[in-house]
């Protein structure tokens, strides 16, 4: 199914928020409680998936959302319609500090891999679903856990990175990422998750036991800010917080 052609605007620096402009009869798919506000003409609607299911019939639709509910995201995605007669905009917020990334999947070879947070909206026809990683050792060990997001389409998709951003173009070296600081590469990209040598570096080095190991040709997005650090430091200092206010 061939994407909706939709136009942005991204605004913000640390807290942003992306703008996508529909012309008549157009649909762009968003998470559930990601959109900000609409304007009049803008309808949205609750489905099971993200519609690229759409001739594949019911059991195509329920094998999406089995898909989506193992990755630990919600059966159900919200399509924002515009039915009025001329171009309206609906926008849609980051959840926590970081940048919006704009995705022309057809720059990119169509497929992309990324956290299953990362994902905020998409132009109808994208597919959404997941991706088991080629290696156990990334699922296991792996901060993102064994299962990826995987888009695949040829319009704009929008996801979100947390701190700075930082793009990387990979042609044929090696990249070792903290795992919590990949936010998405390209189908190019060999994905592995290595041990850090030596039992000092591993137990007292603070960067955790396993590193992932990014190979190939192509395109990584990186993130300076995981969330889970954010909410980790937020959970250590909790008490204090608590200590003092009391």
């Amino acid at each position: 199914m061939k994407c909706h052609e939709v136009d942005y605007k991204i605004y913000g620096h640390d807290l942003q928020v992306v703008e996508v402009e529909l012309d008549p009869g157009e649909t762009v798919v968003a998470e559930a409680g990601a959109m900000n506000w609409m304007e009049d003409g803008i309808t949205f609607e609750t489905k099971m998936g993200d519609g690229s299911e759409a001739s594949a019939g019911l059991i195509g639709k329920v094998l999406g959302a089995a898909k989506r509910r193992l990755a630990g995201e919600s059966i159900f995605m919200t399509h924002f319609t515009n039915r009025g007669e001329g171009k309206r905009r609906v926008a849609f917020g980051a959840p926590y500090p970081g940048q919006i990334i704009p995705v022309d999947m057809s720059r990119i070879g169509n497929v992309l891999y990324c956290q299953k947070d990362a994902f905020l909206c998409a132009a109808l026809g994208t597919r959404i679903g997941i991706a088991f990683t080629k290696r156990f050792g990334a699922g296991f060990f792996g901060g993102e856990g064994f299962i990826l997001e995987k888009l695949e389409g040829d319009g704009m998709a929008f996801i979100h990175a947390g701190g700075t951003l930082v793009e990387k173009e990979l042609s044929g070296e090696a990249l070792r990422v903290d795992t919590g600081c990949i936010v998405g590469f390209t189908q190019e990209i060999d994905y592995s998750i290595e041990a850090v040598g030596g039992l000092k570096s591993m137990f007292f080095g603070g960067e955790g036991i396993f590193l992932a190991t990014l190979r190939g040709y192509g395109k990584v997005y990186l993130q300076s800010l995981p969330f889970s650090r954010l909410a980790d430091r937020i959970f250590r200092n909790a008490p204090e917080l608590v200590k003092d206010q009391c």
